[in-house]
């Protein structure tokens, strides 16, 4: 009896850690090609390609040039795209000659306003964007 029990008990935690291992904590895609340089966060980042990395399990995303070791990471969350949408995108803001980096989106997550410079210049001049994707 105390065996029966002892494997009642056990199969949940073992469904559970097949759950989690089934799917990936952390997604990659690769090849983006920014045909530009651009700012995000204060860091100028050259034109060139890029990979962006998801981490599921805790909420971030990185930027990563192929060419250089600069890389970017910010907060990833819940965003407006349909449910349905799986592209992956950068969204970037002309101020001046200069691009910044607005958002990332990966799926249906995105990262909230990632450049404060632009949100000034919007204020003021009004809305420029540019966006890139797959």
């Amino acid at each position: 009896m105390q065996s029966i029990l002892h494997r009642i008990a056990i199969a949940p935690a073992v469904i559970m850690v097949a759950t989690l291992a089934a799917s990936p904590a952390i997604a990659e895609t690769t090849g983006i090609k920014v045909p530009f340089g651009f700012e995000v966060a204060g860091k100028t980042f050259p034109a060139g390609d890029y990979s962006i990395r998801r981490d599921n399990r805790d909420g971030f995303v990185t930027l990563a040039s192929k060419e250089s070791s600069q890389s970017f990471t910010s907060i990833i969350g819940p965003g407006s795209p349909s449910p349905l949408e799986y592209k992956i995108a950068l969204k970037f803001d002309l101020v001046g000659q200069t691009h910044l980096l607005q958002s990332i989106q990966y799926g249906t997550m995105i990262t909230s306003k990632l450049d404060k410079k632009a949100l000034e210049s919007e204020r003021e001049l009004g809305p420029v964007a540019h966006s890139g994707g797959r």
